[in-house]
């Protein structure tokens, strides 16, 4: 059934998905954003990925931070998503560099995370900035109206989250202005994804197509099979899920087109251009122009400011360790589109 979707509908509607999520339900139902598929609430305290998020070993192992360290919680995303893996470099460097463990956990990713920011249940997230700030402000999403999470508080900004709008090779859906009528997935009820996506469709203009909810593995499997005409998701290239369909489909990107870009800039002041380039995916030759969010690493107020700056300390001087998004995550970089305050543990590495 075709839906007419417009933005506040969308808001009131994600509001209930959140509302549940914050109530209580966190994990159960993905919250998905920029990482995930259908996050298990897995915790992963040892990490042996193979770099698209797809875990080499399911054992679980309690993280074991030197007799004068402390355990630290990680939130991550879903496992096919790039929050995952990220957090299991991070992990390793944490680890080689302090005294302390991290447990690493799966999770809905964004929304999600924040809420256990906000409940001081973990120490550290990661997050979209666009999401920090609604949580942070008490904005835009229903779930976080009025009731602000201001103890947020940022660490470093990471590398840029891009909007990948897939679909089949012969669709012929090249542009967002030929997503009107069609059926698309939009992520998960609720997420930031979802948040992202009809932002760029609401920008656009298009006002009447079917929407579908679902993770990220489970979207790509909708345009394998034909299920779906496009789907969004948000994460750092190459994503796995994208990386596993361009691999025995035949797939292409549907482009943002300029005039969107300036009007989506306009409308969300969080977003920014952003290119795939060409050859990231299989089949996918020439570049792609989109836009993107900021991945961040979060933490809460009342987090020990010693930790912290050890920890902002070990990531950043030790940048050559990571293998996810290595080519982003920068200290020059690490303070840009910073959407909330930063934590004194961080400001006191960045200003030392």
């Amino acid at each position: 059934m075709v839906r007419h979707v417009k933005r506040r509908r969308f808001i009131a509607a994600s509001g209930i998905a959140g509302i549940a999520t914050l109530a209580g339900c966190i994990g159960e139902d993905a919250v998905e954003d920029e990482n995930g598929d259908d996050p298990d609430d897995d915790d992963m305290d040892d990490m042996d990925d193979d770099g698209n998020g797809e875990d080499a070993d399911d054992d679980e192992l309690e993280a074991e931070p030197d007799d004068d360290g402390e355990v630290l919680t990680l939130d991550a995303g879903g496992t096919e998503g790039t929050y995952y893996p990220l957090a299991g470099d991070m992990k390793t460097i944490v680890e080689d560099h302090t005294p302390h463990g991290v447990t690493v956990r799966s999770t809905g990713a964004s929304v999600e995370n924040v809420a256990t920011l906000g409940r001081e249940d973990v120490e550290l997230a990661l997050v979209q900035n666009d999401i920090a700030y609604f949580a942070y402000t008490g904005t835009e999403l229903e779930e976080f109206e009025g009731e602000p999470i201001d103890n947020l508080r940022g660490i470093a900004s990471l590398y840029p989250e891009t909007i990948h709008i897939v679909t089949q090779e012969d669709s012929d859906i090249e542009t967002v202005a030929d997503l009107e009528g069609a059926s698309i997935n939009t992520g998960d009820l609720g997420s930031g994804t979802q948040v992202n996506a009809l932002q760029i469709l609401e920008s656009a203009g298009i006002e009447d197509f079917d929407e579908q909810n679902t993770d990220f593995g489970t979207a790509a499997d909708q345009i394998g099979d034909g299920d779906v005409d496009a789907a969004i998701t948000v994460g750092g290239y190459p994503l796995g899920a994208i990386e596993d369909l361009s691999a025995t489909q035949d797939i292409s990107f549907v482009e943002v087109t300029e005039d969107v870009r300036e009007q989506l800039l306009d409308d969300a002041e969080w977003l920014a251009e952003d290119t795939i380039p060409g050859g990231t995916y299989d089949g996918v030759d020439d570049d792609v122009e989109t836009v993107s969010v900021q991945a961040m690493l979060a933490t809460h107020e009342a987090a020990d400011e010693e930790i912290v700056e050890e920890v902002t300390a070990a990531l950043f001087d030790n940048v050559d360790d990571f293998t996810t998004q290595a080519d982003f995550i920068d200290l020059e970089t690490a303070q840009e589109g910073m959407p909330i305050d930063l934590h004194p543990g961080a400001d006191a590495y960045f200003d030392g």
